[in-house]
């Protein structure tokens, strides 16, 4: 028998990867030209030509022995780290250097390994609906206690008056994401500076450590000119959890990292922890040839237009037809009011017309559907009609 756990982790498994299993399904019974699939967050652009050129000549120049061996330290290759703390010097005028870096198994391995450092049982995370629903089972790896911020529909900024009287003094953790999965906002500076004020606060009336964890595996997809601010410049208890996943497009090769700056409380011990939990969370290493192709690529983008453009056509083709949405700022997601309360009524009915979203209830925010635009153009164009026979069956 699987452990009690397992059972609830099993029986609440994730809607959107559940979406997306049916998505396959649907598509070998109707064609893939007739499904609208916009389940899941898997990029449908290439990665940059000059990723598969690095895996080339590294693969050549490199000792195969040492290349496909485990590093040294469990935090990755030293030049590997120290190259990434580079680059985010020059590009947000920080001082790290490769001992602030743990290179990680994408954002999702980097969030469990500090999650495993951070957390005691019952030890309390806050987080900001609508977040991402795994947040719910990482937290839950380590025993703790994820506490949610009701959603903001106005605007998805965080409520902070709300924050504020959720934390206690067995906080230990706040996890943002900006920009956010799943409704494409960007946080503010101005609330990224009021969240950073209410935090201050709480740790001197409760004498404690609280760490402000930035999920950012969108931080390069950002459109219309707007700034994401880096969060270690604002509040010196932060920790950034990246991924190559979106940026370079290489979700499935699992390649990320942490940043843990000096300035952090015990930073000392905190990366030691990092490291150790790197290995015993059976991870051991990131992996070693793709540590090698994003030092290569650094400075290497995925083209966003492509994700621009189906931005803006998705977004005004929804509009036109009744939809409320807000216009997303980043990433890859459009969150759009359901018709209807029971939002999962509405995908149910979507689903009649081989249109796949994902429930909002999934990221804490019933009465809205997540709708990932990562997908070829042409889906886009052609599920607008689709979307029209939906809107009016409610109107």
């Amino acid at each position: 028998m699987i452990s009690k756990k397992m059972e609830n982790m099993v029986a609440n498994s994730s809607a959107i990867r559940a979406m997306f299993e049916e998505g396959n399904r649907m598509a070998k019974l109707y064609g893939a030209e007739n499904v609208y699939d916009f389940s899941l967050g898997n990029p449908n652009v290439a990665a940059p030509e000059s990723v598969k050129e690095a895996i080339r000549r590294i693969l050549e120049e490199e000792d195969p022995i040492a290349l496909h061996g485990y590093t040294n330290s469990n935090a990755g290759y030293e030049d590997v780290r120290a190259a990434v703390a580079e680059s985010l010097n020059g590009r947000f005028g920080t001082a790290f250097s490769a001992k602030n870096i743990t290179m990680s198994v994408g954002a999702a391995g980097g969030l469990n390994v500090i999650l495993k450092a951070l957390l005691n049982p019952g030890d309390e995370v806050v987080t900001f609906a609508p977040y991402f629903g795994e947040y719910r089972s990482y937290v839950d790896n380590y025993d703790g206690v994820l506490v949610e911020v009701s959603p903001n529909t106005a605007d998805f900024q965080p409520k902070l008056g709300e924050f504020e009287e959720k934390i206690t003094k067995r906080t230990r953790a706040v996890i943002v994401n900006t920009p956010n999965n799943p409704t494409g906002v960007v946080y503010s500076e101005e609330t990224i500076l009021k969240l950073a004020a209410i935090l201050e606060k709480k740790q001197k009336e409760y004498e404690t450590d609280i760490y402000l964890i930035s999920d950012e595996p969108y931080r390069e997809l950002a459109y219309d000119g707007v700034e994401v601010p880096y969060l270690t410049k604002y509040y010196a208890n932060t920790i950034v959890g990246y991924s190559y996943s979106k940026s370079l497009s290489l979700p499935g090769e699992r390649i990320g990292y942490l940043v843990i700056p000096d300035e952090a409380a015990d930073s000392g011990n905190l990366i030691a922890a990092a490291n150790v939990a790197t290995r015993i969370l059976g991870f051991v290493n990131a992996p070693t040839l793709q540590q090698k192709v994003v030092k290569a690529c650094l400075n290497e983008r995925t083209d966003i237009s492509y994700y621009d453009r189906n931005r803006e056509t998705l977004y005004q083709g929804l509009a036109k037809l009744g939809f409320e949405c807000v216009k997303p700022q980043g990433a890859f997601y459009l969150f759009v009011k359901s018709p209807v309360a029971d939002e999962k009524a509405f995908v149910a009915a979507a689903k009649k017309h081989n249109i796949l979203i994902v429930p909002g209830s999934s990221f804490g925010c019933p009465g809205y559907v997540r709708i990932a635009y990562c997908v070829a153009y042409e889906t886009i164009v052609n599920s607008l009609p689709k979307f029209a026979l939906l809107a009016e069956e409610y109107k």
